[in-house]
């Protein structure tokens, strides 16, 4: 297993082109194993444990052999793009995020995992529908989801209680969430009870809160950011900032998680990936699902890791590919215990699942998980809005006119 740097990764590319690639692997024993080459983004501190499935996986059988191949997360769809576009040195599997597959399923660049579930190893009824259903485009399944992971509400329990809250009960929606804040927010002590983040997981929070109040950002074929439940939402956010002073103006990136981490921000929205730095700051914080702060409807925003196939001429890999999936959706424990909670029903409705503290409160989310909306290249045309929500909680622009800006720039990309 390799964790590789960019420069590594273009050279890996180069010598694909002129060597080509390796089908089988001799083990210790002597042994001829399959190999299946295997791309993954987990450079981060959940990288260990996937390594410990594929590792465990190797040692499992004599037949199959993943060659894990750990990409920095920030350059991995660099180098998806790169080497989908060239078919060069082509991956035999991939991870890829539930909302970039429908930028390459429609270029036929993927693989419809109909030609995987079509043996007996992997059946679509052992995960969870909802990731399952993201992973669709125009009707076909392109992805076998590794796990699910929705954006999560964190508390400060020391600060709940000196504020006289109960520090076990989170607010269950937008009057409780704002009273709590003010509460909980001591200017002379520079603590806040909620920073409102202006980049970062602010695109996750924002269509969490658009969500509840039953709006789209993307429906029918249309942008949707004018809408008024787009406008209420935003107006939400920016009130915590400016009319009930219960966050602080002009945080930077990370700046609301570096002052939770700091004891300085008692309430705090991120993702499950960051269970192991919660634990090792040594915080007394509390973690549950998101409180229903629109009116309408509980609902999260939330993403999937999933398997995907390249579409490439070797179909003779299939087998080994579809063995080693389903190894996985067995044997995901380790992929728990990263903080993430897998989709495959055997584990995350397992009693050994159900006694961990964060995963089983992730899995509760599930069945009120809101994906991105199907739209190609959606990374770029969100960070049209994701730019104007920016600039409207700096203070620098009006609401309407920011979502009216970022709905016209979207709409000339697409054009």
């Amino acid at each position: 297993m390799k964790k590789i740097n960019v420069a590594g990764l273009v050279l890996m590319l180069i010598c694909g082109v002129l060597a080509g690639c390796s089908w089988q692997q001799t083990s210790a024993t002597g042994e001829d194993k399959k190999n299946v080459k295997l791309w993954v983004p987990f450079s981060g501190p959940d990288g260990p444990k996937f390594e410990e499935i594929v590792r465990s996986y190797n040692q499992s059988q004599k037949k199959y052999n993943v060659d894990l191949q750990i990409i920095p997360s920030s350059e991995y769809y660099k180098m998806v793009n790169l080497t989908l576009s060239s078919k060069n040195n082509l991956p035999d599997l991939m991870i890829m995020h539930a909302d970039r597959i429908v930028d390459y399923a429609t270029k036929d660049q993927l693989l419809k995992t109909s030609i995987l579930t079509k043996s007996k190893k992997i059946s679509e009824k052992d995960y969870h529908p909802k990731a399952l259903q993201a992973s669709k485009v125009n009707g076909s399944t392109y992805g076998i989801p590794l796990d699910i992971h929705p954006l999560m509400f964190y508390w400060n329990k020391d600060l709940f209680k000196k504020a006289g809250l109960d520090p076990n009960t989170p607010p269950k929606n937008a009057q409780e969430f704002r009273d709590f804040a003010i509460k909980l927010t001591d200017p002379k002590k520079g603590q806040y009870g909620f920073a409102v983040p202006t980049v970062g997981t602010q695109p996750f929070l924002f269509q969490t809160i658009l969500a509840q109040k039953g709006g789209k950002l993307y429906s029918d074929g249309n942008f949707n950011y004018t809408s008024k439940e787009a406008l209420d939402t935003l107006k939400f956010e920016r009130d915590l900032i400016y009319k009930d002073k219960v966050s602080p103006n002009g945080l930077a990136i990370d700046g609301d998680l570096k002052l939770f981490l700091q004891g300085k921000n008692a309430m705090h929205f991120n993702g499950p990936w960051m269970l192991a730095q919660f634990e090792d700051s040594g915080l007394n914080y509390g973690v549950a699902p998101v409180p229903q702060i629109g009116e309408k409807q509980q609902k999260v925003w939330a993403n999937s890791h999933n398997f995907v196939i390249p579409k490439k001429k070797e179909g003779e890999k299939l087998g080994a590919i579809a063995d080693f999936i389903n190894y996985v959706g067995n044997h995901g424990m380790a992929w728990a215990e990263s903080g993430q909670a897998p989709a495959s029903k055997a584990v995350y409705m397992s009693k050994e699942f159900k006694k961990l503290n964060q995963q089983p409160k992730v899995a509760e989310s599930f069945d009120f998980a809101e994906y991105p909306p199907q739209v190609e290249n959606w990374g770029q045309v969100s960070e049209f809005l994701n730019q104007e929500i920016n600039l409207v909680l700096l203070g620098k622009k009006d609401p309407k006119k920011a979502l009216k800006n970022a709905q016209r720039k979207a709409e000339q990309y697409l054009e």
